[in-house]
Formats: structure tokens, sequence, C-alpha cells
């Protein structure tokens, strides 16, 4: 098993992602898909779970995974009913294939997946709730902590792992990053995030001075004014 596997899925099989609107959840599943996917060693499913109708979503990324070799799965919503995507159970308890869960809408997407917990409370299965220590929901630990129980709660999930995505956006720097991370140990002492999120052109020198593995990101979900002017994203 690569570096790759090992540093990011622990021994697990299947990722579920968590965490707030604007936390960086779907952000950090896309690259984390993508990487995996380019290592050839399993199959790699990817499953838009998200009920809310934000602004940004995985399916708005589709084709690219598609490219990359992640097998894209989401369904339609009709006005606001919920809607389960077919065929999770089957990859979940599927030796050959990684799975990744973007689950959005708070409780109530949580309370969706909540079906599968069996399959997710075993050793094969990783729950994952992102925080980015500059969003306003996240500064205090009873705040983080209210809203991680009732996200856990509705889905019925009994642990959750904590990743770091401390950013602002686009021009976040390097600074911005070890100030977060900063506050990220000041909100859980002790505590280790299983890794932590920088963006590409940061992820170096954040590896040089950070003790859990770095995931770098590149930005899939930004709007066109948010790209710069020459529609590259970075």
């Amino acid at each position: 098993m690569s570096d790759l596997y090992q540093s990011f899925l622990h021994g697990a099989k299947n990722l579920v992602f968590l965490g707030e609107a604007g936390s960086g959840k779907t952000e950090t599943a896309i690259n984390l898909a993508l990487r995996l996917a380019r290592e050839r060693e399993r199959f790699v499913h990817f499953f838009d779970m998200d009920q809310t109708k934000p602004l940004f979503r995985a399916r708005d990324c589709a084709d690219e995974l598609s490219r990359e070799g992640v097998v894209f799965h989401f369904q339609n919503q009709y006005l606001d009913a919920p809607t389960v995507v077919s065929g999770v159970i089957e990859r979940l308890r599927d030796k050959d294939s990684i799975v990744l869960m973007d689950v959005g809408g708070g409780s109530h997407g949580s309370h969706m997946i909540g079906q599968f917990s069996h399959v997710l409370n075993g050793e094969d299965s990783r729950v994952l709730y992102i925080v980015n220590p500059y969003r306003p929901w996240s500064r205090s630990l009873s705040d983080i902590e209210t809203t991680a129980e009732r996200v856990a709660g509705a889905a019925r999930l009994r642990s959750l792992h904590l990743v770091a995505n401390p950013n602002l956006g686009p021009q976040t720097t390097a600074e911005d990053v070890f100030q977060g991370l900063k506050r990220f140990g000041e909100l859980f002492p002790g505590e280790r995030p299983d890794f932590v999120c920088a963006l590409e052109g940061l992820s170096a020198e954040v590896a040089k001075r950070v003790e859990v593995p770095v995931l770098p990101i590149r930005l899939n979900t930004l709007l066109e004014w948010q790209a710069g002017s020459s529609g590259e994203r970075t």
C-alpha cells in the first residue's frame, strides 16, 4: 500500500467527509479523490450526497473527476426532497473500491446516511470532520462540539476524526496556515488532526513545519472573479 493510502486513509477504505458549509469539506474530498485515483491501486468512487443547495457542490467538478478516473455518483433532487444515491452499500462493502462520501446539509444531510451506519462505524471506514478555524462557527470548542455532535448523532456515527483546513481562500499565505494551526491547537489541546490541508503552492513549506501529512489543495470551486483575470485557478 502506498504512502498516500497509509497517510490519509489510516487503513480504511471508506471516507466520509462532514463539516459546516464553508469548512472546505468538498474541496478536501475532491482533491483527495483525484490523488487516490492517480495511484491506480483501487477503484475510487466519489458519492456526492450533498442535500443542500449551496453555491458549490462536488457535482460541479464531475467531468474533471471522471477524466482522472474517479467514478462519480450523484442523484438529482426533486424540489427539496432528500435523495439517496444508488450503489452506496455495494461500494462500501467492495474491498477493491475506495469510497469517498461528501455529505452536506448539516444534520439533515447526515440523517440520510444513518442507514449506512452499520458499515460506516466499522474498521473499514473513517469519518472526517473538516475544521477551518477561521470560520465564525469555529471560534470555540463548544461551538464545534455542538455542531459535530448534532451531525454525528443524526448519522448515528460513533467516532469523528479531525482534519485541519486553515485557509482564507485563494489569497491564503503560509503564515495564515500556521496561525490557523495555532488556533486549531488552542481549540483542541493535545489533539492532532488526521492531516492538514494547504494550497498547492504552500504545501511544501507547510510540510516542513508540521508533524502530520499535508494534503495539497487545488481550488476547484472558485467563481470566475475569484480565479483571477486569467481565469486560472490556484
